[in-house]
């Protein structure tokens, strides 16, 4: 079994530093001895401890424990989380116990025994190492917590439809009633969940979307309920459901319209109880979220009892807001374009990219099946391709009413497997406006397939 901790000890006895590092090094990866206080700082400068033992007097006729306390608020100046156990006479444990209410964590008394030593320094290396995991993950939750509770992208917006989203934003943001975003492909709609979000109470806690159309039925509880260690094959460890992950924060189910009804009725009984039961465990567990939904799927279908329960949707649409396509709202085309070809500009090292009055005409004319995640594309496409400091209409590559498209530019012949499925995945959703569900029916895929697929080549 490998050795764990640094452990630094202070002495002006140098038989007790030498029983004490013959003692510990048993033990312990490295021990260090001092027997001059004055290089503690020098010390800690240098190397990381676990553990430091202490003396509480230094130099003959000394007992007052001054010069011990004195270096215990040095040491823990230094270094706020390490473990200081103090080393006394019997008959100075008073002295020692003052100096844990200045910070030591324990003492021990001299002439010591072996296993008190060894269990008080093995209590102190364990605390050390659970400050440090917990302090990193404090820092690690504060990161999250500051990347999910601020708005990615600017929403850019001219249009009054727009307009009016954004006051339904603002009314219900502050609130805890749960919302349902409708609305097609590519609108946006989780960046108004995270505007959502943002806006309320919850917004210095953490923002956890879910894509329900990419949990498989058999992984669903696991997912969002969590699991105990040993609960089915493969549960090698206790696993955090999204809904307790989210604790005090949004939970964001996107995607909601393609979750099965049989497990349409388990989300109902957690999100009614607002207790979970992991998968393997005895007793539910309370939690606080608030839950923000999106589908692209027709309200109309939505009320149909046959495809979705009427009790989840009643549950889910406290505040219903529906963000209009991109075809209705034309008013936007031209501001997002402009910002995204700003946006690709930068990001690729490009010269800046204006419009010629000809490609806003384009742009203006097409319908947008995708939508601004379609529109983005297409701006981020035509800077990387545009050779000059203009965008011309043929640069879109749109297929528009009222312009003759430009010759398709000559495919080579690709031999590449991933090059070919990169392309076959473009393709297809190109073809279908965007929308990850006939594009992967297409493809002969899972939409988690596909999710898949467009994150490894990036598209």
């Amino acid at each position: 079994m490998s050795k764990v901790g640094t452990i630094l000890v202070v002495d002006d006895d140098d038989d007790i530093l030498t029983a004490a590092r013959l003692l510990l090094r048993r033990r312990f990866a490295e021990v260090v001895t001092c027997r001059r206080p004055e290089r503690i700082p020098d010390l800690m400068q240098r190397q990381a401890f676990d553990a430091v033992l202490l003396d509480m007097n230094f130099g003959p006729g000394e007992s007052s424990g001054k010069q011990g306390l004195e270096w215990l608020q040095r040491i823990l100046e230094i270094d706020p989380g390490v473990v200081v156990i103090m080393i006394t006479a019997h008959g100075s444990v008073d002295t020692a116990v003052e100096a844990m209410k200045h910070g030591a964590t324990d003492f021990v008394t001299k002439p010591w025994q072996n296993e008190k030593v060894v269990a008080t320094v093995s209590a102190g290396v364990a605390l050390r190492q659970s400050r440090s995991e917990a302090a990193t993950l404090k820092r690690a939750n504060e990161a999250l917590r500051q990347a999910s509770g601020t708005v990615p992208q600017d929403i850019v917006s001219e249009s009054a439809a727009m307009q009016a989203v954004f006051s339904i934003v603002e009314r219900a943001a502050p609130t805890d009633a749960n919302v349902l975003i409708l609305g097609e492909n590519g609108t946006g709609k989780e960046l108004v969940a995270r505007r959502l979000h943002a806006m309320s109470a919850r917004a210095g806690q953490v923002f956890l979307a879910v894509d329900m159309g990419a949990i498989s039925e058999s992984l669903f509880e696991s997912e969002l309920f969590g699991h105990r260690k040993g609960a089915f094959t493969g549960a090698n460890e206790d696993r955090l459901g999204r809904l307790q992950a989210a604790d005090g924060g949004t939970l964001f189910l996107d995607e909601i319209g393609n979750l099965p009804l049989r497990l349409q009725a388990k989300l109902l009984s957690v999100l009614e109880q607002r207790k979970v039961t992991p998968v393997g465990a005895d007793c539910a567990q309370p939690f606080d979220v608030r839950v923000i939904s999106a589908t692209n799927t027709p309200i109309e279908h939505l009320r149909d009892a046959d495809l979705f329960r009427p009790d989840l949707l009643f549950r889910l649409n406290t505040v219903e807001i529906t963000i209009p396509p991109l075809r209705q709202r034309r008013d936007d085309i031209l501001p997002i374009a402009h910002h995204y070809a700003r946006v690709y500009a930068r990001k690729y090292a490009k010269a800046a990219r204006t419009f010629s009055r000809s490609a806003e005409e384009a742009l203006l004319a097409y319908d947008w099946p995708g939508n601004v995640r379609a529109l983005r594309h297409a701006v981020e496409r035509a800077v990387i391709l545009t050779s000059g400091d203009r965008i011309e209409a043929a640069d879109l590559q749109l297929d528009y009413p009222g312009v003759a498209p430009s010759p398709p530019a000559p495919i080579p012949t690709i031999l590449n497997l991933d090059e070919m499925e990169k392309a076959a995945i473009e393709r297809a959703l190109r073809k279908h406006g965007f929308n990850i569900s006939r594009a992967a029916a297409e493809l002969g895929l899972t939409r988690a397939s596909l999710y898949r697929r467009m994150e490894k080549h990036g598209i």
